[in-house]
């Protein structure tokens, strides 16, 4: 089953002259469940691809559905909505804030969204993080490894339709970096949540079930790893 279709993307900066074409007619689609790596050199357009995805950056063309619906369609309010309740969103400096907890930080989405924290399901995801004994620490008081575990949790609280990670290792070491990547595929084997992951790592990637290739903004391949 399909739950994101990107047709015809494109996100051009700047006029005239100096315009920089970042996508340039980009589609492709994922099915629930797959685990996709964006790859590509610096400048091929990953990092604006993702955060057009997760609605954090406006294209200039083309269209995103996420389960079927248009996402910049919506007006402002519901877009960021929709994005808290169905886009579960991790960056490679883990963007977790300083003066919450590791309890408050993960269930932040929830309390952002006056629902109510599902003690089980928050039970669940702290062991599968291994994250216990640590729920009342602040950020600067956990490592980069735990403080990434605590960015995850955070984008799996709400299962959200689509997991999209934005070099979720670039700061760690080559432990834990193993760790994570190990997580996010337990997330999406566990959950069968739709996970997109942009990465440099080859490593990384080849763990995907599929690699879609990014040049000058432009899907130069798209190969299928596993089935």
């Amino acid at each position: 089953m399909e739950i994101l279709r990107v047709e015809n993307l494109s996100k051009t900066y700047g006029e005239g002259e100096t315009a920089v074409k970042a996508l340039d007619r980009v589609s492709f689609s994922v099915a629930k469940g797959e685990f996709l790596a964006v790859i590509g050199p610096s400048g091929s357009g990953k990092s604006t691809l993702m955060h057009i995805l997760g609605g954090v950056d406006t294209p200039t063309g083309g269209k995103v559905f996420i389960e079927n619906t248009d996402v910049y369609a919506l007006d402002e309010t519901k877009l960021a909505i929709f994005r808290r309740r169905q886009i579960g969103l991790i960056y490679q400096f883990y963007n977790l804030i300083p003066i919450l907890n590791v309890q408050e930080n993960i269930t932040l989405p929830l309390l952002l969204d006056e629902r109510q924290v599902e003690q089980s399901q928050l039970k669940e995801i702290i062991a599968t993080l291994g994250l216990e004994g640590r729920l009342n620490h602040l950020p600067n008081q956990l490592s980069g490894g735990q403080q990434q575990r605590v960015s995850i949790g955070r984008a799996l609280i709400n299962t959200p339709a689509l997991m999209l990670a934005d070099e979720p290792t670039g700061n760690l070491d080559s432990k834990n970096s193993a760790e994570i990547v190990k997580l996010l595929k337990q997330s999406n084997q566990k959950y069968n949540q739709t996970l997109i992951v942009i990465t440099h790592d080859e490593r990384i990637a080849l763990q995907a079930d599929r690699i879609i290739s990014l040049e000058d903004g432009r899907i130069v391949k798209d190969e299928v790893m596993r089935k």
